[in-house]
Order: C-alpha cells, then sequence, then structure tokens
C-alpha cells in the first residue's frame, strides 16, 4: 500500500475536546442469567491505540457489542464522547468479525463501503456520486480501488477485511471499535492494517481493537486493556502489559507467556 489517498473529511458531527472518547462504568451483560462480562469499568485516553486482550470466552466481542447497544446490559453504564451511545454513533466506526458477516450478500466492495455512509446520505434516499467517490477513495486508501465492483462474496479472507476497515474509514469517526481485524489475515493486510492505525493516531483518533497475537501488543497498541470477564488491568503498554498481569489474565497458559515473556526482552534490548 503505496501513497494511499487521504479521505476527505465529511463528519459533520464534532466532539469537544478533552472528552474521554469512551467511558465504561459498572458494566456487566448475562446470556441466560450467566455473566458473560462482570462489573467491567475503565476510561480510554484519547488518541491512542487500545488493544483488547484476553484469553477466549473473556467477553471481549460482547464488550464491544454492549457499548454499541446490541446486547443488553444487565447493569452499568457506557459513554462515548460524554454521551450514551445512541447520540454519538455517528461518530464511531465499526468493524466487525469477518465470521459475523453475511459474505453471500449481493454486494459489490464499492456497496459494502458506501454503507458506511448512510448517517450522512439517510436512508432511503438515492446515493450520490460525491458519496460513491468518498467510497472509492477508501478503498483506494486500503489499497483495494481496483476490486471495487468485485463481489464480496469473490474476495479473498484479507481482501473482505479491507473492505470493512475501508467502511469505517470513510465515515471520519473519532472512535473506532475493531473485532479481532487481524484474524486469518495475509502479512500484507496486516501491514496495511497497522499503517492505517498508525494513521488514525496521528490525526488523534482512537482506535479500539480486540487482539489475540500477545507478542505484537507492545508495538500496535500504547495503552492495553486486559480482560477475563473482568478487566484484570488497563494502563500504557510498559506499564500494565506485564507478565504478572498476563499470568492474572491467562492462568496456567505458561508456554504462551513464557514466549510472550521472552519477546517483550527481546524488544526491550533492541530499543
Amino acid at each position: 500500500m503505496t501513497g494511499p489517498a487521504k479521505i476527505e473529511t465529511t463528519n459533520q458531527d464534532s466532539v469537544e475536546q478533552g472528552d474521554c472518547p469512551l467511558s465504561v462504568m459498572d458494566l456487566t451483560v448475562a446470556y441466560h442469567r450467566k455473566p458473560v462480562i462482570w462489573d467491567v469499568e475503565f476510561d480510554l485516553p484519547a488518541g491512542s491505540l487500545v488493544g483488547i486482550v484476553g484469553p477466549n470466552g473473556a467477553g471481549k466481542s460482547t464488550l464491544l457489542k454492549a457499548v454499541m447497544e446490541l446486547v443488553p446490559r444487565a447493569s452499568g453504564r457506557v459513554e462515548v464522547f460524554g454521551k450514551p451511545y445512541h447520540l454519538s454513533r455517528r461518530n464511531v466506526g465499526y468493524v466487525p468479525q469477518r465470521e459475523s458477516v453475511d459474505w453471500d450478500f449481493p454486494v459489490d466492495a464499492l456497496d459494502v463501503v458506501t454503507m458506511g455512509l448512510y448517517g450522512q446520505v439517510g436512508w432511503g434516499r438515492p446515493v450520490r456520486q460525491k458519496h460513491r467517490d468518498l467510497a472509492m477513495q477508501a478503498l483506494e486508501h486500503v489499497g483495494i480501488a481496483d476490486l471495487a465492483k468485485r463481489q464480496i462474496s469473490q474476495l479473498s479472507g484479507g481482501q473482505q477485511q479491507r473492505t470493512f476497515l475501508a467502511r469505517a474509514l470513510v465515515q471520519d469517526a473519532d472512535l473506532y471499535l475493531m473485532d479481532e481485524p487481524f484474524a486469518a489475515v495475509d502479512a500484507a493486510t496486516e501491514k496495511a492494517i497497522v499503517e492505517i492505525l498508525r494513521e488514525l493516531k496521528q490525526r488523534k483518533k482512537t482506535a479500539v481493537v480486540i487482539h489475540h497475537d500477545l507478542q505484537t501488543v507492545p508495538a500496535y497498541f500504547d495503552y492495553v486493556v486486559l480482560l477475563n470477564m473482568r478487566v484484570v488491568a488497563h494502563g500504557p503498554v510498559q506499564e500494565v502489559f506485564t507478565p504478572e498481569n498476563l499470568q492474572k489474565t491467562y492462568g496456567g497458559r505458561l508456554t504462551l507467556l513464557d514466549e510472550v515473556t521472552e519477546a517483550m526482552r527481546r524488544r526491550e534490548r533492541s530499543l
């Protein structure tokens, strides 16, 4: 992805400087009376790249869905830039898990990206050329403009992920929520996603990313939330992403933790 085109600013909803991009207070979500996340609480700093890390079944995806009011909350409160999510949703871009998308739906990549502009277009109103131009810029930004008219079912896994990343980017949001964007993608797509995350940080945006590869956490993120139903710890990576906290989060998975610890030591020696 060389020299991507910049996406024209389109977001008309401003946020106040200093507003916390995401504040979660005493949040509990339960399925059939069984808690999935329990008493989760944190405030995230603006302009950060935030990794949400934890074992399978820790409630990471449920947390994002609860933030976006896609699942009912048993208790607690969520604020996005100081307001309930439904009052701030136009300032939020979302990249879902690939497994949650119906890839057989008969739309092309350009159509998918244009869906990110429906807040501006208006439901039931025709998509104008300026909206398609913005969508094309977003596809160019993620390096797949040449695939704009290809059906999404015909795209590779990495190309599908880039399409949904473009859909989020075209919103020109201030907060991005990404559910495992690095899962099962090729090395080129992973590199492209990292470049976009760093660009978002430079533009003072906040990205919250569910992530599984512990060895890349220090390289990709500057803030981390360690989650296993409850928040084990959260804070700057250099302070919170420690073997002790990982042990509390992952329990007895010592082999994995040893590998991560060694990778962290190698990285520290190279700095």
